[in-house]
């Protein structure tokens, strides 16, 4: 595989998303004090955006274990698919801790661009004559 060495960056970006959005979930969920004071969301509050996190982290937990052991499509598709909800999902937690939920949402496009873009092709078949 000529590409494999891209699929991994785009499996460990994967789980390193998922490991932070799993810490940052837990803090949530734990009202911890590392969250902007008196943070006002339009939607729930720290800790309903907490366990929204924590859900989005197992989710790309696992898509990260089937894109880095077995480079599984459903696991690239699981992946693409989680990485764009958690970019949404830290734009509504931006009240909670701006500049991080900007960077993390950097790193989800750079990983969706790695899912997408830089995945090896199928194999042509050849046509037979």
């Amino acid at each position: 595989m000529a590409r494999s060495g891209q699929v991994t960056f785009a499996g460990v970006l994967l789980a390193l998303l998922g490991a932070l959005n799993a810490l940052d979930g837990t803090a949530a969920i734990a009202r911890s004090h590392v969250f902007v004071a008196d943070a006002h969301f339009v939607i729930g509050d720290l800790r309903a955006w907490g366990w929204v996190l924590l859900a989005l982290a197992f989710v790309q937990l696992a898509a990260a274990w089937g894109v880095l052991s077995e480079r599984a499509e459903w696991a690239r598709w699981t992946g693409v698919g989680a990485l764009g909800l958690n970019a949404f999902a830290q734009l509504a937690f931006t009240p909670a801790y701006p500049l991080w939920a900007v960077i993390v949402i950097a790193m989800d496009v750079v990983a969706i661009y790695a899912l997408t873009a830089l995945w090896p092709a199928a194999p042509q078949e050849a046509v037979g004559g």
